[in-house]
């Protein structure tokens, strides 16, 4: 999942070099943090949060295959 959250993000900015995503394990629930640079925030987020909705819910499904369950959180 942390490779897919990788891989999108990197295809939406301008500069992929600066995308990074951490996971962490918080009681059986993973959370992917991701950071992008600060000039390409606008581009993972979207208007009004649509390419992010997005995100959440391609990852979402993916989890869901692997009983696992997912939260994607955008870091400044």
């Amino acid at each position: 999942m942390k490779e897919l959250l990788t891989y999108i993000a990197q295809n939406l900015v301008d500069h992929p070099e600066q995308v990074s995503v951490n996971e962490i394990d918080c009681d059986g629930e993973i959370v992917l943090e991701l950071r992008v640079a600060p000039e390409d925030m606008g581009k993972v987020i979207g208007r009004q949060g649509r390419i992010a909705k997005e995100i959440r819910t391609v990852v979402r499904s993916l989890a869901q295959r692997n009983n696992t369950r997912v939260t994607v959180d955008i870091v400044d």
